[in-house]
C-alpha cells in the first residue's frame, strides 16, 4: 500500500475521532490506490461503496490539509464524484 493511502487512512481516522461514518465512500487516489470510509472508520480497501470520489494525490492531500476546498475541487474538475452525492457531501464536510 502506498504511503499516500496510509497517511490518508490515519488522517481520516483522526478526523472521525474513533467514530464511524454514516454511509460508505470510496476514495480513489490516482496512481496510489483506494480507501474506504464507512461505519468502521477509514481503511485501505477497494470494496464497493455508495459513492466513489476520484482525485490525484495532490488534490486529495490538499483537501486533507484544508488547503483545497472539496466543493471547489469538484466544481473545477479536480475531484470526480460517482454515486450518492449526499455521502460525498458528508465526507466533504468532515474534511473541511
Amino acid at each position: 500500500m502506498s504511503d499516500v493511502i496510509n497517511q490518508a487512512v490515519e488522517a481520516l481516522n483522526a478526523k472521525l475521532g474513533g467514530e464511524g461514518f454514516d454511509g460508505s465512500v470510496k476514495v480513489e487516489i490516482a496512481d496510489e490506490g483506494s480507501l474506504i470510509v464507512d461505519g468502521n472508520g477509514a481503511r485501505a480497501s477497494d470494496d464497493d461503496a455508495e459513492c466513489t470520489l476520484s482525485a490525484d494525490a495532490e488534490t486529495f492531500q490538499g483537501m486533507m490539509s484544508g488547503d483545497v476546498n472539496p466543493t471547489s475541487a469538484f466544481m473545477t474538475g479536480k475531484l470526480a464524484v460517482d454515486g450518492d452525492m449526499g455521502a460525498a457531501m458528508k465526507l466533504g464536510a468532515l474534511l473541511s
